[in-house]
């Protein structure tokens, strides 16, 4: 770009099974942050929607053309409102429930922080069961729970508890990220994080 070399975009992506209210606060970032958002339930392939509709668990093979998809579109957003003066913010809803997930979305989104919205699975049942006219159905909340996969000490992260008004869980966020309230490898104990996964495991 004329002017001097552009700067680079970073990429923030609010984590969690369905119900913990990633898209609003994926959008309430981007309003208070000056960035945009996208929902990554809008790139879902029709076939995934349809299976999630019908209570049907999406698994690997399901998940990859539809990660693939977000990929490109934050990159093409980012790359539209690049400039040599601020550099763009692109905040992403995605559950991105295991590592290698995480991996991979890290690999086309470059920095990218995650802020994994933790809560019991008390409280986000009892959102799931109010939520009305979205196709993901309370009852693969325990697929989502078992595939969840806890951040390793090396992913940049920031944790913040759902057990608040989601203004609060907002302002949180935006406060820790805009301080670099990074999670230390010592406080990765989550509410809601699955089974433990090792380093390096062949997952």
């Amino acid at each position: 770009m004329a002017g001097g070399s552009a700067i680079k975009a970073e990429y923030v992506i609010v984590m969690g099974v369905s119900g913990s209210g990633k898209t609003a606060v994926a959008k309430g970032l981007a309003s208070i942050m000056n960035g945009v958002w996208l929902d990554a339930d809008d790139y879902h392939p029709p076939q995934n929607v349809e299976n999630m509709r019908n209570g049907i668990p999406l698994n690997d093979e399901m998940r990859w053309p539809w990660l693939a998809s977000l990929g490109m579109a934050a990159k093409e957003v980012a790359h539209g409102i690049e400039s040599n003066h601020v550099s763009p913010k692109v905040f992403i809803a995605c559950s991105a429930l295991k590592r290698r997930y995480r991996d991979f979305l890290r690999d086309h989104m470059e920095p990218a922080t995650f802020v994994f919205l933790d809560g019991s699975r008390e409280v986000i049942r009892s959102r799931l069961d109010r939520r009305i006219g979205h196709f993901m159905p309370p009852g693969l909340l325990d697929s989502q729970l078992a595939d969840l996969e806890p951040l390793g000490p090396d992913e940049t992260s920031v944790t913040v508890s759902i057990d608040a008004p989601i203004e609060t869980v907002i302002s949180t966020a935006a406060a820790r990220l805009a301080a670099g309230e990074i999670d230390s490898p010592s406080t990765k104990t989550h509410k809601t994080a699955g089974k433990p996964v090792t380093q390096g495991e062949d997952k």
